[in-house]
């Protein structure tokens, strides 16, 4: 193959360093396309490479600027100095500063932001507290109150290796139906994962994030919110979707057949029919 044969992607991939409470954290971050920013927040454990379906796509990309980073601790951003004394947990507060510290010094304006997971969670979080920041939030798999339902002392023992669990955990969230490609690209995320990261995620997703108490207090007039929740998932389950939605008015949810936990990376082109006419109507 020649030079002249060679198919590039559009993705762009760089590093900027932002400072929170006196540390310092290099970012890996992602981006494509132009127009509206569209911020795209991973799952816990995992990394914005879940996100390149929707970097690659020239539909959405026509219109938007898809922007996806690494959390710190995660992909290729780096830990803080020193992170070897400490034990990673991540805190509500913690999460939302690395975020609106990231979109200040990314200089965004009137971003849309998207977040699976965790991410979903954090993402409500902002529509409260920053509704005249982001122009919507889009939660997939996110709900303001959830239940822990395995035990976490597995994901951080010398005996057991840390990322075929990691996997183990998350592979009866994927959907049966979604292509074993995608599933196991998927799933490789999470074998990847730094040692305690995973658990340190969860700290904020099964107990820190919780906020059903004032989600009621979201104002879907200055910030839409959309919730979107695979049928087969069995962590944020549709259940806790729609219940989350009946909290926040003016929010719309909807399930999505024949998916799971991860619709983004396990089964993008199904994902991609509900999140257009999300998007088309973001961008009306």
């Amino acid at each position: 193959m020649t030079n002249n044969e060679i198919e590039f992607e559009d993705i762009i991939g760089r590093y900027l360093t932002i400072n929170i409470n006196n540390e310092s954290y290099r970012i890996y971050v992602e981006e494509s396309g132009a127009g509206i920013p569209l911020i795209c927040l991973h799952t816990a454990g995992s990394d914005a490479r879940q996100f390149r379906h929707i970097l690659n796509d020239k539909k959405i990309t026509a219109n938007y600027r898809v922007i996806a980073f690494d959390l710190p601790w995660h992909g290729k951003s780096n830990p803080p100095e020193g992170f070897e004394t400490k034990e990673y947990k991540l805190t509500t507060i913690l999460y939302k500063q690395i975020i609106m510290s990231f979109c200040k010094a990314y200089n965004v304006n009137q971003p849309v932001i998207m977040g699976c997971s965790m991410g979903g969670r954090v993402v409500l979080h902002l529509a409260l507290e920053h509704s005249n920041f982001f122009r919507a939030v889009i939660a997939l798999e996110g709900a303001d109150k959830l239940e822990p339902y395995y035990d976490l002392d597995w994901l951080y023992r010398p005996d057991v290796h840390g990322g075929l669990v990691q996997a183990a955990f998350v592979s009866s969230q994927i959907a049966p139906q979604s292509p074993d490609n995608f599933r196991h690209e998927t799933l490789w995320h999470y074998m990847q994962g730094g040692p305690g990261i995973f658990k340190g995620d969860l700290y904020f997703y099964w107990h820190d994030g919780d906020f059903d108490d004032r989600s009621s207090l979201i104002d879907t007039k200055k910030c839409p919110v959309y919730l979107l929740s695979g049928e087969y998932d069995c962590s944020c389950t549709p259940e806790r979707t729609l219940a989350t939605a009946s909290r926040i008015k003016g929010s719309k949810a909807t399930i999505i057949p024949g998916t799971g936990h991860f619709p983004m990376s396990e089964n993008p082109e199904l994902f991609k029919t509900y999140i257009y006419p999300i998007l088309d109507e973001i961008l009306g």
